[in-house]
């Protein structure tokens, strides 16, 4: 690995850069049988592209039976228009040279493709059932193919399959962790803090209130947020009902920003994760509700042990309602803390988790009964402020998340690799995001696509159905209450494979229709949404 990252001659600098192969045009053309169609698009080999002027290049670096290289670039870069439009377009004779040297020369009995994604099932020929004629086909040829691919992608995953001939592995991607917040936002949070203190404080509550809208214009929310005339605006002259709806309408945007999700660093192939990365996905997957599986997400459950239904309080947080802003904070804090002490009962001194402590066994559950002992997780949330928090509710979202936080630690990535190579069956799996779909998990495991009689799935509608209420809540504000005679959408296959229909799950809501699954689990019908429910 020290050589693979630090070799001198792997540096851009290096006279070398690695070159495991010079390939003569003459021993290029007598090798490659298709190279003389390449000439019409690059010219006659070796071309200017991994190439020293004389010979094509193979660049790469050679540990025993094993051949490490770097696949060359698609050649379009400069001119991607000319991939698009031009009759002839190939691979360049660089490329072509690389699996030529591959199968013919260093006559490997297995490619892998490392990561997503690389440009070999991207090149020119027919979308699926490749012929002679089409150049992934070509370049491949006979070469068995591994390609370790993301989870999360198994929409492209499945062009590698049809047009590469690859047994796709899935990989774990980096967890999803929350962006917040930087600068003038943050100095915005704690001003709004500061006023949640001193709300009823007639000279400084009012003053921080000013501080907020001045802030809040600097941070540019005035684009996203119906925020007062800075010039003009005093809240002196406000009421304090006035005041709030300000306060909560900066304070939720506030809060969307700082609740986005980002990938956080790097996934390593075979690492257990941390417990930091095992809380960041775990949360996020507590948040859904799933009930095909009888389940209720965690802010359900909080948000029920003090009367109030969850949905009501997203709104209200849309809505800028600077209690339910408040409330909707308090209840992620908790789940958060709820799963942390799940994962914390697992995590090992080096702060990853390798093997999950099962919670929930018969004796566990005995002795626990007997003392009246409550779970971690419970104490966790009860501390953060639901003391009336019902443990039995609590139970299947904590099963899964445990069940979910063994099938995240059950990776089989450097196993599934090794079973393919050694010709061997790797069982089949589903890809997408592990938060929508956990069945993802574990990975290793040769990844397919979907069932399209399968979507939309009961959570793509559940949360495509709230994103339509927000999307046509903010139309209505933007145009005077008036909703929309007509909305456009662009459905792309790729990224309804990603996210289990929630497109299609979002033009039925607008249409105010929702999707029924028979008991097979296949959509096959539609159901009117009641008018009470709808409120348009």
């Amino acid at each position: 690995m020290e050589s693979v990252l630090n070799d001198p001659e792997a540096k851009i600098a290096s006279p070398e850069l690695n070159v495991a192969y010079r390939m003569s045009t003459d021993e290029y053309y007598e090798l490659t049988p298709y190279a003389k169609d390449l000439e019409e698009n690059w010219g006659p080999a070796p071309g200017n592209l991994n190439s020293d002027g004389q010979n094509l290049v193979i660049y790469g670096k050679q540990f025993g039976n094993v051949f490490i290289g770097v696949q060359p670039s698609f050649g379009y870069e400069g001119d991607p228009m000319r991939l698009l439009f031009a009759k002839s377009a190939s691979p360049h004779h660089g490329f072509a040279a690389y699996y030529t040297y591959l199968e013919k020369i260093f006559e490997a009995d297995a490619v892998l493709h490392f990561g997503t994604h690389g440009s070999l099932e991207f090149m020119p020929g027919k979308q699926v059932g490749m012929s002679g004629q089409c150049y992934p086909d070509r370049l491949i040829n006979s070469l068995p193919s591994a390609y370790l691919y993301a989870a999360n992608n198994p929409s492209e995953a499945t062009i590698a399959k049809r047009r590469s001939y690859s047994a796709t592995v899935s990989y774990l991607t980096p967890p999803a962790e929350n962006a917040g917040l930087y600068k003038g936002l943050k100095e915005l949070k704690e001003l709004i803090s500061s006023f949640q203190g001193l709300r009823g404080n007639e000279g400084r509550g009012v003053a921080i209130v000013n501080s907020i809208v001045s802030t809040a214009y600097t941070c540019n929310l005035d684009k996203d947020v119906d925020l007062p005339p800075l010039d003009t605006y005093d809240a002196k002259t406000d009421t304090p009902e006035g005041r709030d709806v300000i306060v909560g309408q900066v304070y939720s945007q506030i809060m969307q920003i700082e609740s986005r999700l980002l990938p956080c660093g790097l996934h390593t192939v075979g690492v257990p994760p941390s417990a930091e990365e095992a809380i960041a996905t775990l949360v996020n997957i507590a948040q859904l509700d799933r009930p095909e599986d009888e389940i209720e997400g965690l802010p359900r459950v909080i948000a029920s042990s003090i009367g109030r239904d969850i949905n009501e309080i997203y709104r209200g947080n849309n809505k800028g309602i600077l209690a339910d802003v408040e409330l909707n904070e308090k209840i992620t804090t908790a789940a958060r803390a709820a799963t942390r002490a799940l994962v914390e009962q697992s995590t090992d001194s080096d702060g990853r988790v390798k093997e999950v402590k099962n919670m929930f066994d018969e004796v566990g559950n005995f002795f626990g009964s007997m003392m009246g002992a409550k779970k971690p997780w419970t104490n966790a949330i009860v501390k953060a402020g639901f003391p009336d928090v019902n443990e039995d509710r609590l139970q299947p979202v904590m099963t899964y998340l445990e069940f979910c936080l063994n099938q995240i630690v059950k990776d089989n990535e450097l196993g599934g690799i090794m079973e393919l190579l050694n010709g061997e069956f790797l069982m089949p799996a589903p890809g997408g995001d592990p938060i929508r779909n956990p069945d993802v998990l574990p990975t290793g495991r040769n990844m397919h696509a979907l069932d399209p009689s399968s979507i939309p799935t009961a959570a793509a509608v559940e949360v495509s159905e709230a994103v339509v209420r927000k999307l046509l809540e903010k139309l209505a504000d933007d145009n005077n209450g008036e909703f929309p005679e007509s909305i456009a959408f662009t459905l792309w296959g790729t990224d309804n494979i990603k996210t289990y229909g929630e497109s299609l799950a979002q033009v039925l809501a607008l249409v105010g229709v929702r999707p029924v699954s028979d008991s097979l689990g296949r959509v096959n019908k539609v159901e009117l949404i009641p008018l009470e429910e709808l409120g348009r």
